[in-house]
C-alpha cells in the first residue's frame, strides 16, 4: 500500500457527521458575510463524489481537519468570520508561512480548520488564481486531482480520494462536473517536475487500485481506463522549451521539495 496512515482508520458515523455539519455551518456563514472559501482535502471529495463518497469510509478513510483555499485579500474577514464561530487563530502559522496559510483550533471539540491562500505549496505548487470562482462549494476537479497527485509520498488516503474522483467524474476540456485534463495537461506541460510526480503517482493510483477488495472488478477497469487516458493526455501535451531542457536531466536531480507538516 502507500506509504503512511495518517487520515487513515476506523471513524463512526457521529464522528463523521460532526467534521460535515461543521463544514457546513462554516460554508453558510462564509456566504452570509461574502467571504469566498472553497473546500479542499477529504471533505472535498466527498462532497463533490455523491455516488462513490461511500469509498471512503469503505476503505477506512478517515476526516482528520477541515481545509479551505481562499485569496489572501480575504484573510482578514477569515480571520474574523473563524473568530465569530468559536475558533482560535494560531498566529504563528500564519507568520511563519508568511501569509500563504492560516489554522484555527475550537477548543474542546478536536476541530481544526486550514485555510490556505492564493496557492497549496507543498512538493510543488498549485495556485488557485481566477479559479475559486469556477467551482463551489469545492476547489474545481482539476485542482483536487493535483492537489493529491503532488504529493511525493503519496498516501493511502489521497490514493482512495483520487480513486473516487476518477470514479465519479469523467476527463475532459471543461471544468464543469468534468476533470479538466486539459488544463492538468498544460500545467504539466510547463513544468516537468510537476508532470514527472504526476504521472508518477496516477500509476501508483492504477497499481493500487488493484489491491482492493472492496472495488468491483468494473470499477478497477474504470479506473485503469481513466488512468491510461490521463497519461495519454499528459504526455502528448506539446512540451516547454524549459520542459524539455529539465527532461534531459531527469531524475539525477531532485524535481520536488521536501515537506515539513507544521
Amino acid at each position: 500500500m502507500a506509504q503512511s496512515s495518517i487520515g487513515m482508520g476506523e471513524q463512526d458515523r457521529s464522528e463523521r457527521e460532526k467534521f460535515e455539519n461543521e463544514l457546513k455551518r462554516i460554508l453558510k456563514a462564509s456566504d452570509d458575510a461574502g467571504v469566498l472559501l472553497r473546500v479542499i482535502g477529504s471533505l472535498a471529495f466527498q462532497m463533490h463524489c455523491p455516488q462513490f463518497g461511500y469509498l471512503q469510509a469503505a476503505l477506512g478513510r478517515a476526516y482528520t481537519d477541515i481545509d479551505f483555499a481562499a485569496y489572501a485579500r480575504q484573510n482578514k474577514q477569515i480571520a474574523g468570520l473563524m473568530a465569530s464561530l468559536g475558533y482560535n487563530d494560531n498566529r504563528e502559522v500564519f507568520i511563519a508561512s508568511e501569509g500563504d496559510r492560516a489554522i484555527f483550533e475550537k477548543p474542546g471539540t478536536g476541530l481544526h480548520v486550514d485555510v490556505f491562500y492564493e496557492k497549496l505549496d507543498f512538493c510543488h505548487t498549485i495556485y488557485w488564481k481566477d479559479r475559486l470562482e469556477v467551482d463551489s462549494p469545492t476547489i474545481p476537479l482539476t485542482e483536487l486531482l493535483l492537489e493529491k497527485m503532488q504529493i511525493v509520498q503519496i498516501n493511502e488516503k489521497d490514493v482512495i480520494d483520487t480513486i473516487m474522483l476518477l470514479l465519479e467524474h469523467p476527463l475532459g476540456d471543461i471544468d464543469k462536473e468534468t476533470i479538466n485534463i486539459k488544463r492538468t495537461a498544460v500545467l504539466c506541460a510547463n513544468d516537468w517536475g510537476l508532470w514527472r510526480t504526476t504521472t508518477m503517482n496516477l500509476n501508483k493510483v492504477k497499481q493500487l487500485a488493484h489491491h482492493y477488495s472492496q472495488l468491483t472488478g468494473e470499477q478497477k477497469e474504470k479506473v485503469d481506463a481513466q488512468v491510461n487516458t490521463a497519461l495519454s493526455r499528459l504526455n502528448g501535451e506539446p512540451k516547454s522549451l524549459a520542459w524539455k531542457i529539465r527532461d534531459r536531466v531527469g531524475d539525477r536531480v531532485k524535481w520536488y521539495k521536501d515537506v515539513d507538516e507544521v
